[in-house]
């Protein structure tokens, strides 16, 4: 139900094998982007993935690295003809962020919505026609220099429908469906609730992006569970803690700790130092903390699907 593509795994600069952090999540053949550094859509073309029908551009913070391929990306978007509404959210600052990347962008033949998520994110179904009724987005606060925060994508399952008791309460086929969506229905003046005929909600799946971040608290709370977090993981020596965190960002060993306390399920670590050649030799200690941490690398793909 939902995969998760990294498009680039480096910090700052970009590196012939390395593009710039983002990631793409797509969901029921809707799309979704994690930041747009320079670069982005050449990224995207190395792993196979169209970034042209995306709905929301998802920004963790304003940094160059982060939104210079923005610009570039509408223009493609313009050119290959599209006409339906793009939304970019971000934290708080976002309209004066993006006052220049638009301007840079120039005309566009469709609508570009900026909105900062209200606390408890927003239904994207209620948001985008498309997207799977109980997929959220929702944002957090994390530690960097200046505002910044993180996402988490999550797609809820509903409890399974009974229809003996649909049928036992007079309910019409018809009506089933309305139901099965959690909404009420009413059958000659009582009005019945999914919960009469459905069994509890099913575990989901949810997907953490931390952006870019020291230790927090939010992050691990935000990460509760989650199916996949993508955690930065911008130096790999863990005696280089104390200056991580004095740039607001992680080592492997922080990322791994953090996924820790969160119960998570899979980590993926990625906003890589350029002055780190291979990743790989700082896994095992992340791996120490956290068996199932793995080193992003540009393309690395996951599909997500709910258990059963």
């Amino acid at each position: 139900m939902i995969d998760v593509t990294l498009l680039g795994t480096s910090a700052l600069l970009p590196l012939p094998e390395r593009a710039l952090t983002a990631a793409v999540l797509t969901c029921c053949g809707r799309t979704l982007l994690f930041d747009c550094g320079e670069g982005t859509q050449i990224a995207a073309r190395r792993c196979g993935v169209s970034l042209m029908t995306a709905d929301i551009i998802a920004l963790t913070h304003y940094h160059g690295d982060h939104i210079l391929g923005i610009p570039g990306l509408l223009q493609t978007m313009f050119s290959m003809g599209r006409t339906q509404k793009l939304y970019i959210v971000g934290p708080r600052g976002l309209e004066d962020a993006m006052k220049p990347i638009l301007q840079l962008a120039g005309w566009l033949s469709f609508p570009v919505c900026l909105m900062e998520l209200p606390p408890r994110g927003v239904s994207l179904a209620a948001l985008i026609p498309g997207w799977p009724d109980r997929a959220r987005l929702a944002a957090f606060p994390t530690v960097h220099r200046g505002v910044s925060q993180g996402y988490v994508f999550s797609l809820g399952r509903a409890g399974k429908f009974l229809p003996d008791k649909a049928q036992a309460l007079g309910v019409p086929v018809r009506q089933w469906r309305t139901l099965q969506r959690g909404e009420a229905v009413t059958v000659d003046g009582a009005v019945i609730r999914p919960e009469q005929v459905m069994e509890p909600e099913r575990k989901g799946l949810s997907v953490v992006f931390s952006g870019d971040t020291t230790r927090c608290d939010a992050l691990v709370s935000a990460s509760q569970g989650a199916d996949l977090l993508i955690c930065e993981a911008t130096y790999g020596e863990t005696e280089q803690e104390e200056l991580a965190a004095s740039y607001g960002h992680m080592t492997f060993l922080m990322a791994a700790e953090t996924a820790a306390k969160a119960r998570a399920k899979r980590l993926w670590l990625a906003h890589f130092s350029q002055r780190i050649e291979n990743p790989a030799d700082y896994l095992p200690i992340a791996q120490a903390v956290f068996p199932p941490a793995q080193c992003g690398e540009d393309g690395l793909r996951l599909a997500l699907r709910f258990e059963e």
